[in-house]
């Protein structure tokens, strides 16, 4: 009896940049190539459709992801595992803290307020 052995499948590693629908995402695959002719090093990317099977995959997740028969008209590549999570939208950073730091005319005529109602009270203080 002769054996017969499978093909090695493509393995790659890219970030989630979609979760376009059930069971469905999008993975953006980056890697480097050099420029034909001036060899600069060029940032290009691929987007594959992948199969979540159990929808556990979420945007920024860094993902291993596999090549499969067609799932879809669009699906070759289905999810191995996530080998890293993304930040929690409760960690990530929001507009209000943005907006708390970031100094506006408003918040400068604020803060300039504060500051000459802090110069007066000391002097009428050391007046009485």
């Amino acid at each position: 009896m002769s054996t017969t052995t499978r093909h090695t499948r493509k393995d790659l590693v890219g970030i989630v940049t979609s979760r376009s629908g059930d069971k469905s995402i999008k993975v953006t695959v980056p890697f480097k190539v050099p420029h034909p002719r001036y060899q600069k090093v060029i940032n290009r990317k691929t987007v594959v459709h992948v199969h979540d099977e159990k929808n556990e995959a979420s945007l920024g997740d860094k993902v291993e992801i596999m090549e499969t028969r067609p799932i879809s008209r669009l699906k070759r590549w289905r999810l191995v595992s996530i080998l890293e999570k993304a930040v929690s939208a409760s960690a990530a950073i929001t507009e209000a803290d943005v907006a708390a730091t970031v100094p506006t005319k408003t918040t400068k005529a604020n803060e300039n307020a504060q500051a000459a109602e802090a110069k007066t009270e000391p002097a009428a203080a050391t007046k009485s």
